[in-house]
């Protein structure tokens, strides 16, 4: 087995950029998602090593060190970090030579011979599914007899072997919470809207729906939902809570994890047996009888992607809901007492200065706790990015997503509305979200009750200040 090296490298500060995040920039405030995308991997390579380079503060320097200790690294890889990535392998390859270096993630998967020519420093690429892939290259196997993987041979072209099938049976997949334990300091991972500290993994890869503009499904995990079965997920939790007693929350990362009803409802009952605390990503379609049996049963949240408040625009997004069961969604949960973030995109196909108003209008009226306001970001791999190419609407300037410090830009325009009317908006949907009586009144509500939470929103208040105020710098 060879010294294997699964690596989040360095980028811009403070940048959410991790093998977890699915929109990869720095957040309004604090933000980490866990490495799960390398964990998988790294948790079938015997004797592998995980650094987690932005929530540890590592910097390129310190990473090249190690490049001493190890023959093979593999890196997560991104749009927006592409570059800086390189220069990572680069840094590593000065110190060691001879060790062999290459990238996982949805950039590689839907461009492997652009990014292999990007630099010589990159001796592979791997597609989707790369679990067995990366573990089949860290035993020693010859490279033209592993699916999967893309790389320069000895006569110094590009090879693509064929792809590796899809991953039928999910527990096959080790647990990734044991490598959590051994290389990762979980402390260092925040999410606004999850207790802390809290710890996310999957219980199954793919999602049905087909919206334009999602990354995973399109790109490394598929429109089908598999999954784990009841039994292996619980087994984890179990034995997490046991490693991590210190751990508030658990998070399930799956693209929707209420695509299969009965399976949400028997894991939750579960988990209710366990007494743990967990949330997860919900479409707004969730019944009420599946809201409460969730709910009885250790759901603290659901994270739910609105995207817009416009009825049009979710069907130019092949989005799949109608506002009105939204509506209702919502007020089940608010009367079930579950607790939602709700995040929306603005500069989606469609969008008007009159959508952008529609879609503010529906967020302070449907009045999740929590909200995240993103850009359009058409990444490569998505229907959204071709979409964009075909009808002019993306700047190649504005290709990697994120400007010079990793905050999001707004990459899309159309004739009616420009990037800068898109670019703006995002502030006035919080100000007006945010800077309303009753939701100031929520929140401190939510402060005085708990001393640590109030030592946490102030942290966070002056962060999303700081954030908003670099964003008008950036602007201009």
């Amino acid at each position: 087995m060879m010294r294997t090296l699964f690596l989040q490298a360095p980028s811009f500060d403070g940048f959410d950029g991790g093998a977890g995040s699915r929109y990869q920039a720095r957040r309004e405030i604090r933000s980490f998602w866990y490495p799960t995308w390398l964990a998988q991997p790294a948790a079938l390579v015997e004797g592998s090593k995980l650094i987690d380079a932005p929530p540890h503060g590592l910097k390129l320097a310190d990473i090249a060190l190690t490049a001493r200790d190890f023959d093979l690294a593999v890196l997560h890889t991104s749009a927006p970090s592409f570059a800086s990535d390189i220069k990572a392998i680069e840094a590593m390859k000065s110190v060691n030579p001879d060790l062999k270096a290459g990238f996982i993630g949805a950039k590689v998967a839907v461009d492997p011979a652009g990014s292999l020519s990007a630099s010589r420093a990159v001796d592979f690429v791997a597609g989707n599914e790369f679990d067995f892939t990366i573990k089949e290259l860290a035993e020693g196997r010859a490279w033209d007899r592993i699916a999967g993987l893309s790389y320069r041979n000895a006569a110094d072209r590009i090879v693509h072997n064929e792809a590796r099938p899809v991953l039928e049976n999910m527990d096959a997949l080790p647990f990734v919470t044991p490598v959590y334990k051994r290389d990762v300091k979980i402390e260092n991972y925040f999410i606004g809207y999850l207790k802390h500290p809290y710890i996310s993994l999957y219980t199954g890869r793919g999602c049905k729906s087909r919206c334009t503009f999602c990354l995973w499904p399109q790109t490394v995990g598929g429109h089908r939902y598999r999954t784990r079965s009841v039994g292996h997920v619980v087994e984890e939790i179990a034995w997490a809570q046991k490693a991590f007693p210190q751990v508030k929350e658990f998070f399930f990362d799956d693209d929707t994890f209420t695509d299969n009803l009965p399976r949400a409802e028997a894991i939750a009952r579960e988990l209710g047996k366990l007494g743990v605390t967990w949330s997860c990503n919900a479409k707004a379609n969730v019944p009420r009888e599946t809201l409460r049996v969730l709910r009885d049963n250790g759901l603290r949240l659901l994270l739910v992607g609105y995207e817009t408040g416009n009825q049009q625009i979710l069907y130019n997004i092949k989005k799949g809901m109608r506002i009105e069961f939204a509506r209702r969604f919502t007020k089940d949960c608010h009367e079930l007492g579950i607790t939602i973030h709700g995040t929306f995109i603005l500069g989606l196909p469609g969008e008007t200065k009159e959508t952008i108003e529609e879609t503010i209008r529906f967020a302070t009226e449907i009045n999740p706790h929590t909200i995240q306001v993103s850009l359009a970001a058409p990444y490569p791999g998505t229907y959204l990015y071709r979409q964009a190419l075909e009808n002019g609407w993306l700047d190649s300037a504005r290709a990697e997503l994120v400007d010079v410090h990793g905050l999001q830009i707004a990459p899309l325009h159309y004739p009616h509305l420009s990037h800068t009317e898109i670019f703006d908006a995002v502030e006035t949907f919080y100000r007006r979200f945010y800077f309303r009586s009753g939701k100031i009144a929520s929140i401190v509500s939510e402060m005085v009750r708990s001393p640590e939470m109030m030592k946490r929103r102030l942290r966070e208040g002056v962060e999303f200040f700081h954030f908003l105020r670099e964003r008008r710098e950036s602007a201009h």
